[in-house]
């Protein structure tokens, strides 16, 4: 299932300049999911981070593990239409385990590989990687609740 930020922008909430996803190229329900983001040197994150020696932020990386989460997560759900979905929301509970282990920087394709660690009801564990090049540049163990807005 290849999803297109239209596609995305239907699920979750987030948008333009928050919105860390671009794609979703591969879903497996209730198992995995793997979606990428192009980083650019047009992001306003590196107005800051840092100038003349662009980083993209690890924290966005975690966020965007986590936007990528959320997608699998409703996806998973066959019992949730889209017009429940509009009306719920994932909050992350915890990120653990968190690593950083190479620079990410503009010009690079930023994937996400999400895969199901637990489910239970609306509790999710996730465990997230990201790569550039199929080098592991980050990863996290992360914990979710789909609740009401």
């Amino acid at each position: 299932m290849i999803m297109d930020v239209i596609e995305i922008q239907k699920i979750i909430p987030h948008r333009f300049p928050f919105l860390l996803l671009d794609r979703v190229t591969n879903i497996v329900k209730n198992e995995t999911l793997i979606g990428y983001k192009n980083v650019t040197i047009g992001d306003n994150v590196f107005q800051g981070h840092f100038p003349g020696h662009p980083i993209y932020p690890g924290v966005m990386i975690l966020e965007g593990m986590a936007q990528a989460g959320g997608i699998l997560a409703f996806k998973s759900m066959d019992h949730m239409t889209e017009k429940e979905a509009a009306n719920k929301v994932v909050y992350f509970m915890s990120i653990d385990k968190a690593k950083f282990r190479s620079p990410v920087k503009p010009g690079d394709k930023l994937e996400y590989h999400i895969s199901v660690i637990k489910n239970k009801g609306a509790i999710w564990m996730l465990e997230g990687k990201a790569y550039v090049d199929d080098v592991l540049v980050s990863q996290a163990e992360l914990k979710a609740m789909i609740v009401d807005k």
